[in-house]
């Protein structure tokens, strides 16, 4: 790989985990201690819903950029970066609203659930899917034109 591209990988890892290590301070979000506790039976925060609906845009905006970064530094090729940031956009349009939901009715749906779907909200999971396929499909490219 050149230089460029280890670049923007380790600029997308480190951006990834400066996110993950900075949430305190960058975002709000009162379900950080909620969910930290692991205890289900403590009182529900109070929150306010425009902060907390701006906070997740932002982080799943600063996700989506270093996700992007990955992909692009390791596959060099611009359609499918922009084919994985429309796959995790999809994602993200399809788990905020249920956890949304999920945060109106108090978690009344289940606590588990609650957490797992704010896991997609909050952390770009989806990376781990659409790296291993983007390799995938480069082998099966490079096959094809072999044959």
């Amino acid at each position: 790989m050149k230089v460029l591209n280890w670049i923007l990988i380790i600029s997308g890892i480190c951006g990834l985990i400066g996110v993950r290590g900075l949430e305190e301070t960058l975002f709000y979000d009162p379900f950080l201690g909620y969910f930290h506790e692991a205890n289900k039976n403590i009182e529900f925060p109070s929150f306010e819903w425009g902060e907390l609906i701006l906070g997740h845009l932002f982080r799943f905006a600063l996700n989506l950029f270093f996700s992007c970064l990955i992909i692009q530094g390791i596959f060099k090729n611009k359609q499918w970066t922009m084919q994985g940031a429309v796959m995790m956009m999809i994602v993200f349009a399809i788990a905020l609203p249920i956890y949304f939901y999920c945060i109106y009715d108090q978690f009344g749906i289940g606590y588990l659930f609650s957490f797992y779907m704010r896991r997609f909200v909050i952390q770009p999971l989806i990376i781990l899917l659409i790296i291993p396929m983007f390799y995938y499909r480069k082998q099966m490219m490079s096959k094809n034109k072999e044959n």
